[in-house]
C-alpha cells in the first residue's frame, strides 16, 4: 500500500497562526471587564417580578373566558343566536367557539324561545346533566315570561319556573348585541364568584 504525500494546504502555518492570534487578541480586548451577573434581575424591584392575585380571581378568569354553551333552542330566538355565532358578531371572542351537543361538556345554557310544558322536563334534564358550576341565560320575552303566549294553557311562563336563571336578555327577539351584552353581564357575575369556602 502506497502512502500518499502530505496535502498541500491553502493557508500556510504562519497565516493560520496569525489568524488565530488575531481572534484571541480581539477576545482578550473585549474581556477586560467581567460580564454582568445573569441573576442580576433578582435584585430589581420586587413588584416587577412577582404577580400577586387570589385563587378566586384566577379560577373565575378561566371560567368567564371560556364559557361553553349547550344547545337548547326550542323556538324562534335561536335564529338571533345563530347570527351571534357568525362572523359579524363573532361570539368566539368570548371563548364560546363551539356549541356543545352534550350538556356534560357545557357550563352555560342559553334558553331561547317559547317553552311548552311538554318540553319542560327535557330542558330541566339538560340543565341537571350539566356539571357544576353552571349558568343560565334566558333569551327573549318568551324565555323570561312566556311572551305573547304566556296566557296559553300549554306555555311555561318563564324558564325561571323550572330552572334558576342568572341573566335575562329582553326582546322579541332580542338583537344579537343584546345577547352579547347579556354574556358580558354573566361574565361580570362569574368574576365576583367565591370558589374557595373556608369551613
Amino acid at each position: 500500500m502506497e502512502v500518499s504525500r502530505a496535502r498541500d494546504y491553502v493557508y500556510s502555518d504562519s497565516e493560520l497562526d496569525q489568524s488565530e492570534s488575531k481572534v484571541i487578541e480581539e477576545l482578550k480586548a473585549g474581556a477586560m471587564e467581567p460580564l454582568s451577573d445573569p441573576d442580576a434581575w433578582l435584585d430589581e424591584e420586587l413588584s416587577q417580578n412577582i404577580l400577586l392575585t387570589t385563587a378566586d380571581w384566577l379560577i373565575n378568569w378561566g371560567r368567564r373566558s371560556s364559557l361553553w354553551p349547550v344547545i337548547c333552542f326550542p323556538a324562534c330566538c335561536a335564529f338571533e343566536f345563530i347570527s351571534v355565532m357568525g362572523p359579524r358578531f363573532d361570539m368566539s371572542r368570548f371563548g364560546m367557539e363551539i356549541l356543545r351537543a352534550s350538556p356534560r361538556q357545557a357550563d352555560v345554557l342559553i334558553t331561547a324561545g317559547t317553552l311548552t310544558w311538554k318540553m319542560a322536563p327535557n330542558v330541566r334534564r339538560i340543565y341537571n346533566q350539566m356539571a357544576e358550576p353552571k349558568w343560565v341565560i334566558a333569551m327573549g320575552a318568551c324565555g323570561i315570561s312566556g311572551g305573547i303566549f304566556r296566557s296559553s294553557y300549554n306555555v311555561v311562563p318563564g324558564y325561571n319556573r323550572i330552572i334558576p336563571v342568572d341573566v335575562y336578555v329582553p326582546g322579541c327577539p332580542p338583537r344579537p348585541e343584546a345577547l352579547l351584552h347579556g354574556i358580558q353581564m354573566l361574565q361580570e357575575k362569574i368574576a365576583k364568584r367565591t370558589n374557595i369556602i373556608k369551613e
